[in-house]
């Protein structure tokens, strides 16, 4: 927050200057200042002390082929409006509905998808005093409200979402760390609810409402300590991820009420979390200022970013850019038809990502060439944009072979232009992303990337599918590996990416965990986040193991862009097809146009 009172002090223009476009590999995002959405008088919001500005988005599928809707709080109030996104200018003075609450913020909102119509949408809203509402901004009518009389729970409400594929079912995430499953038939009771424990584990516990006839909550999770910041589901609407203030990521299996895995942020608590359009990573972002990238799949972190000079409030996958090259079918677990499954549920705004990670080319035994694009802004008021590609996502490889694409430029066309194909990496420091890895100097880092140069009798395959004998190995060698286990049992063994090396070193390090003496693992004293580490939680339990590696241990990623966007904290970010939303405490909700997405009259505005 130092940075925006020093602009505000007017110390020295460049600090408060805003940009209002960025150039990235796929060209030029430009901010439409005639798409701006924000309270009908367009005055700044003073945010002081107010509840973070939130955005939902739903398509009701008119006829006018006009059919997105756009919902934002600022403050006291509550707005529902077309939204016209890149093709024409927004009309602030006629919103559909508007709300104006007493006594209590709306927080976070959002949409049922599944049920939307142009006649009628489901609406959930949460509140700073811990109620929830059900609304219907096209028919005005308001239908219920849950928590009316705050028995289940009276603090604020964090997070609110419809359960995946459900008409009904929806899950409030508290302030108080609790969270619970609500179904919009039943009713909430008039006396506070009694819990039966159903299912408990390492800092977690769910139970079930006792009452003779059924009402809500459903469920009641009470997950870590301190606040319940965020939580996601997974593209298949299995998993669950929930980041809280005690700085811990913690996955669940929705439905069986299990832990799947865990992650500890270098410090502080974890504010947001997102989830890959093919459910295999997740990101997270928080109170370190660093955006943290795991792996579902082997539970462990692989990669952290650094580009924020503050906290981190939202992170998000851009489906769009995301793009996987043809491969062999053993790419991805799982038959065709699951993985379409898998990528459904994002079906709305992940078309393209749908058809480029289904695409396959069985005779094609090329590595595939894979590039996760996602975003992250902050209260530094800063856009951060980072592209994930394989040399990060799968570097074990057998040491007598090395890696090719290191340098994800060498796989792509001339540097010089930075314009790589949809497959390839970042033209912005995506290359000094990875300090480890080597090059083979064999294929002189030729632009068609080594692997499948024609002058490679032997293509050299992926780190993934390079792997599959040694997790077969690993897993008799080694047979303690519970990460392993639960790959076998979720189907996904497939998919195990660690070399034996790998294995056997992390087996170490659980043993290690077990005895907790810190011994061998040295922090150095200049690493000041190691020293803040360990004033905050025990260092024994996590600082240098699995769950919170050290920062010399995993690939550190620059931003592909880093950019100062606004005047106020950045709270929202939403990547839609042809732009990418924003918005800032101050109430300003921002269209940027994807490169060549800037339409005609947008121009001949006055």
């Amino acid at each position: 927050m130092q940075i925006l009172k020093m602009a505000a002090e007017g110390g020295g223009k460049e600090m408060n200057e805003i940009k209002t476009q960025f150039t990235t590999r796929e060209g030029a995002y430009k901010l439409l200042a005639h798409s701006e959405y924000s309270r009908p008088n367009r005055v700044p919001f003073n945010s002081q002390g107010s509840n973070p500005v939130k955005v939902s988005f739903v398509n009701v599928n008119d006829q006018s082929g006009n059919g997105d809707r756009i919902c934002f709080n600022v403050g006291r109030e509550l707005y529902f409006y077309i939204y016209k996104g890149v093709r024409k200018a927004a009309d602030l003075s006629k919103p559909i509905d508007k709300r104006i609450y007493k006594g209590t913020q709306p927080t976070c909102h959002d949409f049922n998808h599944l049920t939307a119509t142009a006649e009628s949408v489901s609406l959930l809203v949460g509140f700073s005093a811990g109620q929830v509402q059900l609304i219907d901004p096209i028919k005005k009518e308001t239908s219920k409200l849950f928590n009316e009389e705050r028995l289940i729970d009276k603090s604020r409400v964090t997070c609110v979402k419809w359960v995946p594929g459900s008409e009904s079912l929806f899950l409030v995430a508290h302030s108080s760390g609790n969270m619970y499953l609500y179904n919009v038939e039943h009713t909430c009771g008039t006396t506070a609810p009694h819990y039966q424990l159903l299912k408990q584990g390492d800092n977690y516990a769910v139970h079930t409402c006792k009452s003779k006839s059924t009402r809500n909550p459903l469920l009641k999770w009470m997950v870590g300590e301190g606040a319940l910041n965020e939580f996601a589901f997974s593209p298949d609407g299995k998993f669950l991820a929930c980041v809280s203030q005690d700085g811990f990521l913690r996955v669940f299996n929705f439905d069986a009420v299990e832990l799947h895995g865990t992650m500890k942020s270098y410090f502080g608590g974890l504010l947001c979390v997102c989830w890959s359009p093919d459910g295999k990573y997740i990101v997270a972002g928080g109170e370190d200022d660093l955006v943290t990238v795991w792996s579902f799949v082997d539970c462990r972190v692989i990669a952290r970013g650094h580009g924020h000079k503050s906290w981190v409030s939202v992170v998000a996958f851009d489906h769009y850019t995301t793009s996987v090259e043809e491969s062999d079918p053993m790419e991805f677990s799982g038959s065709d038809e699951d993985f379409q499954e898998q990528v459904h549920f994002g079906r709305d705004r992940a078309n393209s990502t749908q058809s480029h990670l289904s695409k396959r080319n069985s005779t094609d035994s090329r590595p595939v060439s894979v590039t996760y694009r996602f975003g992250s802004v902050g209260q530094d008021t800063q856009l951060c944009l980072w592209d994930l590609t394989e040399d990060i996502l799968f570097p074990h490889l057998p040491l007598s072979r090395t890696r090719t694409h290191t340098n994800v430029m060498n796989a792509t066309s001339p540097p010089a232009t930075g314009s790589g194909g949809s497959g390839s990496g970042g033209s912005g420091g995506v290359g000094a992303t990875v300090i480890t890895a080597v090059n083979n100097p064999s294929t002189n880092g030729s632009n068609n990337g080594g692997p499948n140069a024609p002058g490679n009798p032997l293509p050299m395959p992926l780190p993934r599918s390079n792997s599959l004998p040694h997790s077969a190995a690993a897993s008799t060698a080694n047979s303690k590996s519970s990460v392993m286990d639960n790959a076998i049992a979720s189907g996904v063994s497939k998919f195990a990416t660690l070399s034996l090396h790998d294995r056997k070193e992390r087996h170490h390090e659980k043993d290690h965990k077990r005895n907790h003496s810190m011994g061998h693992i040295s922090s150095k004293s200049s690493d000041k986040l190691n020293l803040l580490a360990k004033t905050k939680t025990d260092p024994a339990k996590t600082l240098g193991t699995l769950l919170c590696p050290r920062m010399e241990d995993v690939p550190l990623l620059e931003p592909l862009i880093c950019k100062k966007i606004a005047h106020e904290r950045l709270t929202v970010l939403i990547f839609l097809e042809d732009c990418i939303v924003t918005a800032c405490q101050e109430g300003f909700i921002c269209t940027w146009a994807r490169p060549g997405k800037v339409y005609l009259h947008h121009h001949s505005i006055t």
